[in-house]
């Protein structure tokens, strides 16, 4: 019985980390205002090593179009510019010695088509992901020996249940990004 609820856990383990890996894709998907999390995975050459620009910079939102990147070495602008225009996210930095300022250009029709393409992307992947969570935990009960076969249909019923559940708040997320993207 114990081994039963031990699948149950590492699936729902597996979907809730499915879910968040989508929360956090989505956060990288902007929607036309500026956020801290466009530049997130940025990586900036600092003294040779490739460093994120969370550990070289403060990053903050000056107004809903613009960030604005504060190195705490000044010797360090030119590399996070660098990163910045290496890491194509259509942003082109300014630099005015102190200061690094990002303009969030608005968004077009045809990149919010684009946008949310991406986003159902995503989407599509993370529920692949919480389908073959599901599988891993049906193959690990065919595995088990011993066990009565409805105690093992009853668990094959309660994995299914949390699939589609996790499948559904997948495409709920999926909602309100999209009109979050398509809004102007």
């Amino acid at each position: 019985m114990e081994e039963l609820e031990l699948i149950v856990a590492s699936v729902k383990q597996e979907m809730d980390a499915a879910i968040k890996h989508l929360d956090h894709a989505f956060q990288k998907i902007r929607a036309g205002r500026a956020s801290t999390a466009m530049v997130q995975d940025v990586m900036v050459e600092y003294y040779g090593a490739p460093t994120p620009l969370s550990q070289v910079a403060n990053v903050s939102v000056v107004d809903a179009m613009t960030l604005s990147i504060q190195p705490w070495d000044r010797t360090a602008l030119g590399a996070i510019g660098k990163g910045i225009i290496n890491s194509n996210l259509g942003f082109a930095p300014s630099n005015n010695g102190d200061v690094i300022i990002i303009n969030v250009p608005p968004l077009t029709e045809e990149r919010r088509r684009d946008l949310a393409k991406q986003a159902k992307g995503e989407t599509d992947q993370t529920k692949v992901t919480i389908r073959n969570a599901r599988q891993e935990g049906n193959k690990e009960l065919k595995r088990l020996e011993g066990v009565a076969e409805d105690l093992i249909k009853g668990v094959e019923k309660d994995i299914q249940d949390l699939t589609d559940a996790y499948v559904k708040k997948a495409d709920e997320l999926l909602k309100i990004k999209e009109a979050e993207i398509l809004k102007v």
